[in-house]
């Protein structure tokens, strides 16, 4: 084996983790989207269906090397490094655009969702009376999740544990984003902002020598919060990752055209023109969450009453969307085993 063909793989991998880490922060996209356009989607549920009675026996048994190997170990490995790295990179990044320019990132992805649609539907086959229900099916869902109510922020860590069970949705079902789902939930800025800036403030405490953390109850609290937010996405992860691995192993072409709807219907989710609205308390003031931004619970969409400036940008990016998509079906020609 050629190694600098391996080093190249390994280096992929983690890139497309960074990817599905990136997707999975932001509220109408989902990791498991990137997964299934970018062409990996089935060996990553099915390497997570291995995390099953025999890894564990082989775990406990100290047989490392099988174990790792059993569970496909450096695939799914590369790709939850890439993830991690995402969350205290890319995503920062993408933070920092929905911020200051939201219109064109949501553009972005908008068009990048439209491109994905025609990418994953172009080698359907035949679609009979059975799949284009499915698909129907698949889009009255991923629409009507997008105009549901969100609820309130709730740290009861059973509810929390439940949250990262359904919050991981989003890197195994496409279309379906989990950051939305936990924006329903009402405990997005608590999982996804909150406790993540309080793991990140932790690193950097410890790398400085800075144990005073411990005295931080607000900190500590945030903190385990996140611990069972994790042990909730693990379970739901593998639960979810055996659902699929059945269905699409008897069901494939079934499966696939509710995907391809939970896609379409996720449109609605990250339609461009939108006015966030704000959770307010019991006497009418704005939220705040730790860091002092706004806390959103919601967006009221609308159509572009004129065609400025900002309009034609916006398009631009929808437009510029739908050809990155299309773009990888013209990579993956000319780099099949990528």
């Amino acid at each position: 084996m050629n190694p600098t063909r391996t080093l190249s793989d390994k280096i992929w991998l983690i890139l497309k983790g960074l990817a599905m880490g990136a997707a999975n922060k932001v509220p109408g996209v989902s990791g498991g989207m990137v997964a299934f356009v970018a062409g990996f989607y089935e060996e990553f549920i099915y390497s997570l269906q291995k995390v099953n009675g025999k890894a564990f026996k082989l775990l406990i048994n100290g047989r490392f090397k099988s174990f790792w190997t059993y569970i496909n170990g450096r695939f799914i490995g590369l790709l939850i490094l890439g993830m991690i790295i995402s969350y205290f990179s890319v995503s920062k990044i993408l933070d920092y655009f929905l911020l200051n320019y939201e219109l064109y990132v949501w553009s972005a992805f908008f068009g990048m969702i439209i491109g994905s649609i025609y990418y994953v539907a172009k080698d359907f086959g035949d679609w009979n009376r059975k799949y284009m229900l499915y698909l129907i099916a698949g889009i009255v869902i991923g629409v009507g999740i997008s105009f549901l109510e969100p609820a309130k922020q709730n740290n009861n860590l059973l509810f929390v544990f439940f949250c990262g069970i359904i919050g991981v949705s989003g890197m195994t079902l496409p279309g379906l984003s989990g950051s939305f789902i936990l924006i329903l939930l009402g405990n997005y800025v608590l999982l996804l902002v909150d406790s993540v800036n309080a793991l990140y403030d932790t690193f950097a405490d410890i790398i400085r020598g800075d144990f005073s953390f411990f005295q931080d109850e607000i900190r500590m609290d945030l903190l385990k919060v996140l611990g069972v937010f994790a042990a909730g996405s693990l379970t739901g992860l593998v639960s979810l990752s055996h659902s699929l691995g059945y269905l699409l192993k008897r069901y494939r072409k079934a499966t696939f055209a509710v995907i391809i709807g939970f896609i379409t219907g996720s449109l609605g989710v990250v339609w461009p023109w939108k006015n966030k609205q704000f959770s307010l308390d019991e006497f009418g003031a704005i939220l705040l969450d730790a860091n002092g931004e706004k806390i959103v619970n919601g967006y009221q969409r609308y159509l572009p009453s004129e065609f400025s400036f900002e309009t034609i940008i916006a398009i631009f990016f929808i437009i510029a969307g739908i050809l990155i998509v299309l773009s990888l079906d013209w990579y993956q020609k000319i780099n099949p085993k990528r």
